[in-house]
C-alpha cells in the first residue's frame, strides 16, 4: 500500500470507460462519486458496470441533490446582467421565468421563511442581493454587486432556516437506483439535522439495503447540529463549496479541523471536499496553495480527500489523482509517529484497537490484521492512525468497498473458512508473497471468539513465523482478483 489517505474521484457518464477508470485506480483512486444532479439511470448504470469491471474493491458513492433552492430558467434562456443597486423582485414560482426585474425561485414559500435584511446569494455567491421589504409572496431586494446570472443557479441564504423537505422526488428515485445497482454509499446533500439522515435510512431499511449514509455538511444548520448528525451517519463529507458561502471564509479551516477531530473520535470516516486541485481542471500542475490545502487535510487526519471537476471533466484527471497521491504520501511520511489520541472509552473494540496501534510504536509490530463481518473493528483501528497498514479480511464483498473510505485500511474478501485461524494464516501468506512482511516480523491480530455479531474480543501479538509454524495444509483460494 503506497498511501493511507483515500481518494474519492467524481466520474461523469461521458467519461467513464474502463481503461480511463483503470488509470485512475492505478494512481490512487479508492472511491468513485456519481453526482446525481447530472445523471440519469442509464448514466448511473454505465458508471457502476465499468467501475466493477476494473475492481470489486472500489467503493461507489452517489450524491443526492438534497434540500436546495435554485433560480428558474431565464427568459429566452439567456444570461441576465445585473449592476450594483439594481432593484429586483424575488418570488417562489418554480414554473416562472426569471427576468432582469423578477427572479423566480424553485421554493414556493420563500417569502414566509425570510425577513428584511436577509442576504440572498446566487451562483455560489457571485451575485448578492439584500431583502429590503416583503409584500405578500414577494421579496423586494437590491443588488449588492454586479454580475451575470444564468439559468437554474444555486441559491444560498445564510443565517435562515428554510423549511424545505429533506428529499425530493428525484432523490427518492435515485436512491432506488442506488439500491438496485448495489451502490455502497449515499452522500446526502445539505444535511441540517439527524432527521434528514433518518429520512434516507428509512428507505434503505425498507429495502434491506446495506448502503451507508455519508452526511454532507455545507450550511450553518449542519454545523449547529453536527453532533446529532454524526451520531446517525456512517461518515461525514465536509463540502466546503456551499459551506464557504454560508460561513465566513476565515472560519472554514477552523471548522474543518473541528469536524475532522470529532469524526476521528467517533471512529467514523471523514471526507474533505471541494476545489482541492481546482486549477488542474485546466493546468497540468497544481498551485502551491492547493498543495498546502491537501497537506493540511492530511495533517488534520482526514480519512479521504475528494476531487470533483478535476476528474469529472477536467483536462488532467489522471495527473490530478497522481498529484493528490504524492502529496498525501509525503505528508504521511512526515507525520509518521504522530497520531490522534481519542479519549479512552469503555468499549472492548476501541480498547483493543488502541493497544494494537500502540504496539507498532512500543513493540515494533509491522502490520495490524483483523477479520471482519461489518468493518467496525477495522474502522476503530483506522481512527488511531497507525504508521503501518491495517489488513481487514472481510467475510462479505461489500464490506471491502465500505472500508475503501477508511484511512490506512487494505481490505480483502475471503470466502468463509473453517476457522478464523485459517483466515489469519491465509492473509499472512499473501502478505509474505507480496513482500509486505517477512517471517521475522511481528504482527498484531484482533479477532473475535464468538462469531458474527459478537465483536472483537482478543488481541494477539506474535511473529509471523510462530503463527505459520502452526499452519496446517489446506487449499488456498485464488484471490488474485481481490489483491490487485
Amino acid at each position: 500500500m503506497n498511501k493511507f489517505t483515500k481518494i474519492v474521484a467524481t466520474i461523469s457518464d461521458r467519461r467513464c470507460d474502463v481503461e480511463f477508470l483503470r488509470q485512475l485506480y492505478a494512481n490512487g483512486m479508492n472511491v468513485v462519486r456519481m453526482n446525481s444532479a447530472h445523471l440519469q439511470e442509464e448514466g448511473f448504470r454505465r458508471i457502476v458496470e465499468n467501475v466493477r469491471a476494473v475492481s470489486s474493491s472500489i467503493g461507489i458513492l452517489m450524491d443526492t441533490k438534497g434540500p436546495e433552492i435554485r433560480t428558474t430558467v431565464n427568459a429566452g434562456d439567456e444570461d441576465i446582467e445585473f449592476r450594483a443597486g439594481d432593484k429586483v423582485v424575488f418570488s417562489g414560482n418554480p414554473e416562472g421565468e426569471t427576468t432582469r426585474g423578477h427572479i423566480c425561485l424553485s421554493y414556493p414559500d420563500i417569502a414566509g421563511d425570510l425577513r428584511p435584511g436577509a442576504r440572498i446569494l446566487i451562483d455560489d455567491g457571485e451575485l448578492s442581493f439584500v431583502v429590503e421589504e416583503i409584500r405578500g409572496d414577494e421579496l423586494y431586494a437590491t443588488a449588492e454587486n454586479g454580475g451575470m446570472l444564468g439559468s437554474r443557479k444555486s441559491v444560498n441564504i445564510p443565517g435562515f432556516s428554510i423549511a424545505l423537505p429533506s428529499l425530493t422526488e428525484r432523490d427518492r428515485r435515485n436512491i432506488g437506483y442506488a439500491i438496485d445497482m448495489d451502490v455502497d454509499f449515499i452522500a446526502h446533500s445539505f444535511v441540517r439535522s439527524a432527521d434528514d439522515v433518518r429520512d434516507i435510512q428509512r428507505i434503505l431499511d425498507e429495502r434491506n439495503s446495506h448502503i451507508k449514509i455519508i452526511s454532507k455538511i455545507e450550511n450553518q444548520e449542519g454545523i449547529d447540529n453536527f453532533d446529532e448528525i454524526l451520531e446517525v451517519s456512517y461518515g461525514i463529507m465536509i463540502a466546503r463549496g456551499d459551506l464557504g458561502i454560508e460561513v465566513a471564509a476565515e472560519r472554514i479551516p477552523v471548522i474543518q479541523n473541528e469536524l475532522i477531530q470529532k469524526c476521528v473520535a467517533a471512529h467514523k470516516p471523514v471526507i474533505v471536499a471541494t476545489q482541492m486541485l481546482h486549477s488542474m481542471i485546466n493546468n497540468p500542475r497544481p498551485t502551491r496553495a492547493e498543495v498546502s490545502d491537501i497537506a493540511n487535510a492530511v495533517t488534520q487526519h482526514a480519512d479521504a480527500l475528494m476531487l470533483s471537476g478535476e476528474t469529472a471533466y477536467g483536462s488532467y484527471p489522471v495527473e490530478a489523482i497522481a498529484t493528490m497521491s504524492r502529496v498525501a504520501m509525503e505528508m504521511e511520511r512526515a507525520l509518521s509517529g504522530s497520531r490522534p489520541t481519542p479519549a479512552m472509552e469503555a468499549d472492548t473494540t476501541s480498547f483493543l484497537a488502541r493497544q494494537a496501534v500502540a504496539s507498532t510504536m512500543v513493540l515494533g509490530t509491522r502490520a495490524i490484521l483483523t477479520d471482519s463481518y461489518t468493518g467496525r473493528t477495522a474502522r476503530y483501528i483506522s481512527s488511531y492512525r497507525a504508521s503501518y497498514p491495517t489488513l481487514a479480511i472481510c467475510y462479505y464483498p461489500y464490506v471491502v468497498r465500505l472500508l475503501a473510505l477508511s484511512y490506512g485500511v487494505v481490505a480483502l474478501y475471503q470466502p468463509c473458512m473453517e476457522t478464523t485461524r485459517v483466515y489469519l494464516q491465509n492473509a499472512l501468506i499473501h502478505l509474505l508473497d507480496g513482500g509486505y512482511l517477512t517471517k521475522d516480523d511481528r504482527i498484531a491480530y484482533l479477532g473475535g471468539s464468538f462469531g458474527e455479531g459478537h465483536g472483537t474480543s482478543f488481541l494477539e501479538i506474535n511473529s509471523v513465523e510462530a503463527i505459520m509454524d502452526n499452519f496446517q495444509s489446506y487449499t488456498i483460494p485464488n484471490l488474485e482478483d481481490v489483491v490487485r
